[in-house]
Protein backbone atom coordinates (compact mmCIF):
# COMPACT_ATOMS: atom_id res chain seq x y z
CA UNK A 1 0.00 0.00 0.00
CA UNK A 2 1.24 3.50 -1.47
CA UNK A 3 -0.12 6.86 -0.47
CA UNK A 4 -0.35 8.23 -4.06
CA UNK A 5 1.67 11.21 -4.96
CA UNK A 6 -1.50 13.93 -5.77
CA UNK A 7 -2.04 13.92 -2.03
CA UNK A 8 1.44 15.16 -0.55
CA UNK A 9 0.24 18.24 -0.35
CA UNK A 10 -3.30 17.66 1.53
CA UNK A 11 -1.70 15.36 3.89
CA UNK A 12 1.35 17.94 5.03
CA UNK A 13 -1.50 20.50 5.18
CA UNK A 14 -3.90 18.71 7.35
CA UNK A 15 -0.83 17.79 9.70
CA UNK A 16 -0.19 21.72 9.68
CA UNK A 17 -3.74 21.91 10.67
CA UNK A 18 -3.74 19.54 13.20
CA UNK A 19 -0.57 20.97 15.13
CA UNK A 20 -2.18 23.99 15.35
CA UNK A 21 -5.66 23.29 16.36
CA UNK A 22 -4.37 20.83 18.74
CA UNK A 23 -1.49 23.46 20.35
CA UNK A 24 -4.48 26.01 20.34
CA UNK A 25 -6.75 23.97 22.39
CA UNK A 26 -3.59 22.64 24.67
CA UNK A 27 -2.80 26.53 25.13
CA UNK A 28 -6.52 27.86 25.66
CA UNK A 29 -8.63 24.95 26.38
CA UNK A 30 -9.29 22.45 29.00
CA UNK A 31 -8.30 19.00 28.98
CA UNK A 32 -12.08 18.04 27.20
CA UNK A 33 -11.37 20.12 24.46
CA UNK A 34 -7.97 18.80 23.91
CA UNK A 35 -8.66 15.32 24.15
CA UNK A 36 -11.99 16.38 21.33
CA UNK A 37 -10.20 18.27 19.02
CA UNK A 38 -7.00 15.69 18.80
CA UNK A 39 -9.62 12.49 17.92
CA UNK A 40 -11.28 14.80 15.58
CA UNK A 41 -8.21 15.67 13.38
CA UNK A 42 -7.23 12.20 14.07
CA UNK A 43 -10.39 10.81 13.03
CA UNK A 44 -9.98 13.38 9.59
CA UNK A 45 -6.57 12.68 9.15
CA UNK A 46 -6.95 9.00 8.84
CA UNK A 47 -9.64 9.68 6.18
CA UNK A 48 -7.19 11.88 4.30
CA UNK A 49 -4.74 8.81 4.71
CA UNK A 50 -7.10 6.63 3.11
CA UNK A 51 -8.54 8.56 0.53
CA UNK A 52 -5.27 9.18 -1.18
CA UNK A 53 -4.20 5.34 -0.60
CA UNK A 54 -2.91 3.51 -3.94
CA UNK A 55 -2.89 0.10 -3.29
CA UNK A 56 -0.26 -1.99 -5.69
CA UNK A 57 -2.71 -3.79 -7.97
CA UNK A 58 -0.24 -4.14 -11.23
CA UNK A 59 -1.21 -6.05 -14.05
CA UNK A 60 1.17 -9.49 -14.34
CA UNK A 61 -0.21 -10.28 -17.98
CA UNK A 62 -1.46 -7.64 -19.87
CA UNK A 63 -4.40 -8.81 -21.98
CA UNK A 64 -5.87 -7.17 -25.31
CA UNK A 65 -8.52 -8.79 -25.42
CA UNK A 66 -9.86 -7.42 -22.05
CA UNK A 67 -11.12 -4.17 -20.36
CA UNK A 68 -10.34 -3.41 -16.71
CA UNK A 69 -12.06 -1.43 -14.42
CA UNK A 70 -10.03 2.09 -14.23
CA UNK A 71 -11.57 3.04 -10.91
CA UNK A 72 -13.10 1.66 -8.18
CA UNK A 73 -16.26 2.25 -7.02
CA UNK A 74 -20.08 1.04 -8.20
CA UNK A 75 -21.16 0.13 -11.69
CA UNK A 76 -24.36 2.53 -12.06
CA UNK A 77 -25.27 2.72 -16.01
CA UNK A 78 -25.08 0.02 -18.41
CA UNK A 79 -26.63 1.75 -21.66
CA UNK A 80 -26.34 2.13 -25.31
CA UNK A 81 -25.78 5.46 -25.99
CA UNK A 82 -24.20 7.90 -29.16
CA UNK A 83 -20.73 9.15 -27.98
CA UNK A 84 -20.76 12.82 -29.64
CA UNK A 85 -17.44 14.37 -28.55
CA UNK A 86 -15.02 12.03 -30.62
CA UNK A 87 -16.20 9.06 -31.78
CA UNK A 88 -19.64 9.99 -33.21
CA UNK A 89 -20.93 6.37 -32.87
CA UNK A 90 -23.13 4.05 -31.19
CA UNK A 91 -21.67 2.80 -27.88
CA UNK A 92 -21.66 1.02 -24.87
CA UNK A 93 -21.22 3.11 -21.99
CA UNK A 94 -20.44 1.75 -18.45
CA UNK A 95 -20.09 4.43 -15.74
CA UNK A 96 -18.56 3.93 -12.28
CA UNK A 97 -19.16 5.72 -9.54
CA UNK A 98 -16.77 6.64 -6.89
CA UNK A 99 -17.51 7.56 -3.43
CA UNK A 100 -15.25 9.67 -1.01
CA UNK A 101 -14.14 6.10 0.51
CA UNK A 102 -13.36 4.19 -2.96
CA UNK A 103 -9.50 4.49 -3.82
CA UNK A 104 -9.69 7.38 -6.57
CA UNK A 105 -6.42 6.02 -9.17
CA UNK A 106 -7.53 6.02 -12.56
CA UNK A 107 -6.04 3.25 -14.35
CA UNK A 108 -5.28 2.81 -18.05
CA UNK A 109 -8.51 0.32 -18.96
CA UNK A 110 -6.17 -1.26 -22.24
CA UNK A 111 -2.88 -1.25 -24.09
CA UNK A 112 -2.52 0.81 -27.09
CA UNK A 113 -1.73 4.86 -27.67
CA UNK A 114 -4.00 8.03 -26.83
CA UNK A 115 -5.32 9.10 -30.08
CA UNK A 116 -7.08 11.97 -28.43
CA UNK A 117 -7.15 13.54 -24.65
CA UNK A 118 -8.99 17.06 -24.02
CA UNK A 119 -10.31 19.18 -20.59
CA UNK A 120 -13.22 20.59 -20.66
CA UNK A 121 -14.89 23.13 -17.66
CA UNK A 122 -18.40 22.39 -16.40
CA UNK A 123 -20.58 21.91 -13.90
CA UNK A 124 -20.54 20.29 -10.38
CA UNK A 125 -23.62 17.83 -10.72
CA UNK A 126 -23.72 15.32 -8.45
CA UNK A 127 -21.69 12.41 -10.29
CA UNK A 128 -24.55 10.24 -10.65
CA UNK A 129 -26.62 12.58 -12.51
CA UNK A 130 -27.62 11.38 -15.86
CA UNK A 131 -26.37 14.97 -17.90
CA UNK A 132 -22.70 14.65 -15.55
CA UNK A 133 -21.23 13.35 -18.34
CA UNK A 134 -21.66 16.42 -20.76
CA UNK A 135 -21.85 19.10 -18.18
CA UNK A 136 -19.90 18.64 -15.78
CA UNK A 137 -16.13 18.91 -15.01
CA UNK A 138 -14.31 16.37 -17.23
CA UNK A 139 -11.42 15.08 -19.16
CA UNK A 140 -11.97 12.70 -22.08
CA UNK A 141 -8.91 10.24 -23.21
CA UNK A 142 -9.39 7.89 -25.93
CA UNK A 143 -7.33 4.80 -26.43
CA UNK A 144 -6.43 2.82 -29.34
CA UNK A 145 -5.96 -0.32 -29.08
CA UNK A 146 -5.52 -3.45 -31.21
CA UNK A 147 -9.14 -4.44 -30.82
CA UNK A 148 -11.07 -1.19 -31.29
CA UNK A 149 -10.95 2.57 -29.92
CA UNK A 150 -12.27 2.91 -25.92
CA UNK A 151 -13.50 6.31 -24.55
CA UNK A 152 -12.63 6.87 -21.04
CA UNK A 153 -14.07 10.14 -19.54
CA UNK A 154 -12.91 11.13 -15.91
CA UNK A 155 -15.65 13.31 -14.16
CA UNK A 156 -15.96 15.80 -11.51
CA UNK A 157 -18.75 15.33 -9.01
CA UNK A 158 -20.52 17.55 -6.44
CA UNK A 159 -17.30 17.13 -4.03
CA UNK A 160 -14.84 16.86 -6.58
CA UNK A 161 -12.78 19.90 -7.41
CA UNK A 162 -9.64 18.44 -9.33
CA UNK A 163 -9.17 16.33 -12.40
CA UNK A 164 -5.61 14.89 -12.90
CA UNK A 165 -4.79 13.27 -16.40
CA UNK A 166 -1.11 12.42 -16.74
CA UNK A 167 -1.76 11.27 -20.51
CA UNK A 168 -1.41 13.04 -23.74
CA UNK A 169 -2.30 12.51 -27.40
CA UNK A 170 0.60 10.38 -28.87
CA UNK A 171 1.44 8.58 -25.76
CA UNK A 172 1.96 5.07 -25.87
CA UNK A 173 0.15 3.65 -23.15
CA UNK A 174 -0.10 0.31 -20.67
CA UNK A 175 -3.29 -1.29 -19.31
CA UNK A 176 -3.56 -1.22 -15.89
CA UNK A 177 -0.41 1.84 -15.30
CA UNK A 178 -1.80 4.93 -13.77
CA UNK A 179 -3.30 7.51 -15.95
CA UNK A 180 -5.07 9.84 -13.29
CA UNK A 181 -6.76 11.03 -10.14
CA UNK A 182 -10.10 12.89 -9.36
CA UNK A 183 -10.02 14.52 -5.63
CA UNK A 184 -13.04 13.94 -3.70
CA UNK A 185 -15.86 11.54 -4.96
CA UNK A 186 -16.26 11.38 -8.71
CA UNK A 187 -17.07 9.27 -11.79
CA UNK A 188 -16.03 7.47 -15.02
CA UNK A 189 -17.44 7.08 -17.93
CA UNK A 190 -16.06 3.97 -20.67
CA UNK A 191 -17.73 4.32 -23.95
CA UNK A 192 -17.00 0.85 -25.50
CA UNK A 193 -17.66 -1.01 -28.73
CA UNK A 194 -21.42 -2.62 -29.71
CA UNK A 195 -19.82 -5.58 -30.02
CA UNK A 196 -17.81 -5.76 -26.77
CA UNK A 197 -19.14 -8.46 -24.40
CA UNK A 198 -20.17 -6.17 -20.67
CA UNK A 199 -19.41 -8.79 -18.13
CA UNK A 200 -20.21 -6.83 -14.58
CA UNK A 201 -23.71 -6.18 -14.11
CA UNK A 202 -25.43 -2.66 -12.82
CA UNK A 203 -24.91 -1.96 -8.67
CA UNK A 204 -21.66 -4.08 -9.02
CA UNK A 205 -18.44 -3.14 -7.05
CA UNK A 206 -15.42 -3.52 -9.06
CA UNK A 207 -12.19 -2.68 -8.26
CA UNK A 208 -9.91 -1.08 -10.62
CA UNK A 209 -6.71 -3.76 -12.37
CA UNK A 210 -8.59 -6.64 -10.70
CA UNK A 211 -12.19 -6.82 -11.79
CA UNK A 212 -12.97 -6.93 -15.97
CA UNK A 213 -15.80 -4.74 -17.24
CA UNK A 214 -15.64 -6.33 -20.58
CA UNK A 215 -14.09 -8.19 -23.16
CA UNK A 216 -13.92 -7.07 -27.07
CA UNK A 217 -16.46 -9.04 -29.51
Amino acid sequence: MYIHKEGKATILLSLLLGLVVISAAYVWGSMFWLIFFTLLWLAFFIFILSFFRNPDRSIKKTDENKIYAPADGKVVVIEQTKESEYLHDERIQVSIFMSPLNVHVNRNPVSGKVAYEKYHKGKYLVAWHPKSSTENERHTTVYEASKGKVLMRQIAGALARRIVNYKKAGDEVTQGDTMGFIKFGSRVDLFLPLNANIVVKKDQVVRGNIDVIATFG
